[in-house]
């Protein structure tokens, strides 16, 4: 590994939320560096109270390393409460890959990642995440023990995004159960921003339940597969167009974190935000934003975690039966964090929370 001197700014930089326990209290965090693969990456391990850290494998062309760093540490945290409240016995951890996954990455590249991932002895987990797919991690596991995720061929579960997809669909449920009165989205009009590997899987849940369904994404080919199968559905030509549909129920953000903002908030027309996407808060007061104009937000890593129940499970060896059990499990989840959240008076958000860092801290103390 190699010794990188992070820039620290003078409110203290990455360096400052690492420590600050209220934004990270970050356990351990590798920097990885493999200069003949040209690999560059970052292992952030958040919390390991209820077990070895699991989280994904993000491969992404980064501005800078700073905000590579960032995205580690804050999608770390959010692993260690997405797997508090999926009831799995498993910290917080993830990993970020520095470049663009179209142009540099290689088998060596791989390889070199795994070697690093067993460099901690089983405190860190990984998996796919944006930018890595089962191919990859077959790859990885073959200098390492601790990777889920591989192809059935290779022992593993294979594809995530069908119960992370799942999961969702179960979280949107939940919702209409808790605002309309019926655990259905039939007659209900669906906006997803992105039908890539999880939200194609979400579009056709919605429509075997009777949703009227509406899409947006930047690929033209992910909106054509859609299309292709289902001609009814509706085609918007932005995020910024989606959010705006006239008569909107729901907005599924399942692309990229960030998507709940000072500018999007405002301008939503659906009463439901339950999606795929990690880290759907832009920051903090967005969750308050959402209450104050009558949204309902299914917090994004309760709802998202079909994909994490499924490669905890092939640490075990993989049911896909016993995992969809599992996930159907977060419509009763969500449901429990609205009726926190309405009996102490907070966003669904700060209820999730709670109810998380209570089961942290609960293993702690045992």
């Amino acid at each position: 590994m190699t010794d990188v001197r992070l820039p620290v700014s003078a409110d203290g930089g990455v360096l400052h939320t690492l420590f600050r326990s209220e934004q990270g209290g970050h356990e351990q965090v590798v920097l990885c560096q493999d200069r003949a693969s040209g690999l560059r990456a970052v292992i952030a391990i958040h919390d390991t109270a209820l077990g070895p850290a699991l989280g994904g494998t993000r491969f992404h062309a980064y501005a800078s390393e700073d905000e590579a760093v960032l995205d580690a540490l804050n999608l770390s945290r959010g692993m260690s409460y997405k797997n508090a409240l999926a009831g799995l016995d498993h910290g917080g951890g993830k990993a970020v890959i520095i470049g663009d996954p179209e142009l540099i990455k290689t088998e060596e590249l791989l390889l070199a990642y795994g070697r690093f991932v067993a460099s901690l002895g089983g405190r860190y987990v990984t998996a796919c995440d944006v930018g890595t797919y089962v191919a990859d991690m077959d790859v990885v596991a073959r200098t390492n023990r601790w990777t889920t995720g591989r192809s059935p061929e290779n022992g593993g579960a294979g594809d995530s995004s069908v119960l992370t997809a799942f999961g969702v669909f179960q979280g949107m449920r939940a919702s209409a159960q808790h605002l309309w009165g019926d655990p259905t989205l039939r007659g209900r009009k669906v906006g997803v921003a992105g039908v890539g590997k999880v939200g194609h899987h979400l579009v056709e849940h919605l429509l075997q339940d009777g949703a009227e369904v509406v899409i947006t994404d930047v690929r033209a080919e992910s909106i054509e597969r859609i299309r292709s199968r289902h001609p009814q559905v509706g085609v918007a030509a932005d995020t910024g167009s989606l959010i705006r549909t006239e008569g909107l129920d729901v907005y599924a953000p399942c692309a990229l974190g960030g998507a709940l903002n000072d500018g999007t908030v405002p301008a939503l027309t659906a009463k439901v935000v339950c999606g795929a996407a990690n880290n759907q808060l832009a920051h903090p007061g967005v969750e308050k934003d959402l209450a104050d104009r009558g949204i309902l937000y299914a917090p994004d890593y309760v709802v998202n975690a079909g994909g994490v129940i499924q490669v905890a499970d092939e640490l075990h060896g993989f049911d896909f039966d016993r995992c969809k059990t599992k996930a159907a499990k977060i419509f009763d989840t969500t449901l429990a964090i609205f009726a926190r959240a309405k009996e102490d008076g907070i966003p669904p958000a700060a209820a999730a929370d709670r109810l998380a860092e209570q089961r942290m801290a609960d293993a702690r103390r045992s």
